[in-house]
């Protein structure tokens, strides 16, 4: 009986020992992971839109709801914001580019874990570009990837989900 406390308090000691070890690392490291997540948002941004001058952030509570994209004349190019969807086997998050007239510019996936090979084709420029003019409200009717029904369909639903929200912003005078 008495090994079994002095186990136990070992086993404690280690959990003890690796748990502010990691805290301790989290702590470090979050600073850094958090400025380059921001840093990469910044690039998918510019590259969605590189007409930009200014992206200038919405709000809705203390989040970003979305951007809107300004030129050098103060001219509103366009609205940018994420959407993300389930996919397949995780999480699959877009970066959108919609114009004034509610049209789909373009889209980046920002993150994705689908299956390689079949689920990941959603980042790929063939299944990408199939957005490309499209109407905001009929993002829906995009071609699936022969395959990757569930991972397409994430992508699409997730789209035109947060279009919604964000033209009913903006014509609420966000």
């Amino acid at each position: 009986m008495k090994d079994i406390f002095k186990f136990a308090f070992i086993l404690g000691l280690i959990a003890l020992s690796a748990g502010g070890l990691l805290a301790a690392v989290n702590a470090v490291t979050a600073p850094r992971i958090a400025a380059q997540a921001g840093l990469e948002e910044e690039a998918a941004l510019k590259g969605l839109q590189p007409e930009a001058a200014v992206f200038t952030p919405v709000l809705k509570g203390d989040t970003v709801f979305f951007y809107k994209a300004y030129d050098k004349n103060d001219k509103l190019l366009s609205v940018l914001f994420k959407a993300a969807g389930k996919g397949y086997s995780g999480m699959i998050e877009t970066m959108v580019c919609m114009d004034v007239q509610a049209k789909i510019k373009a889209i980046k996936v920002l993150s994705q874990n689908e299956t390689p090979g079949l689920g990941s084709k959603v980042a790929e420029g063939s299944f990408t570009g199939r957005f490309s003019g499209v109407d905001a409200a009929r993002v829906s009717g995009v071609q699936a990837i022969t395959g990757a029904t569930i991972s397409s369909r994430a992508v699409s639903s997730s789209i035109a989900l947060k279009a919604a929200e964000v033209r009913e912003a903006l014509r609420n005078g966000k």
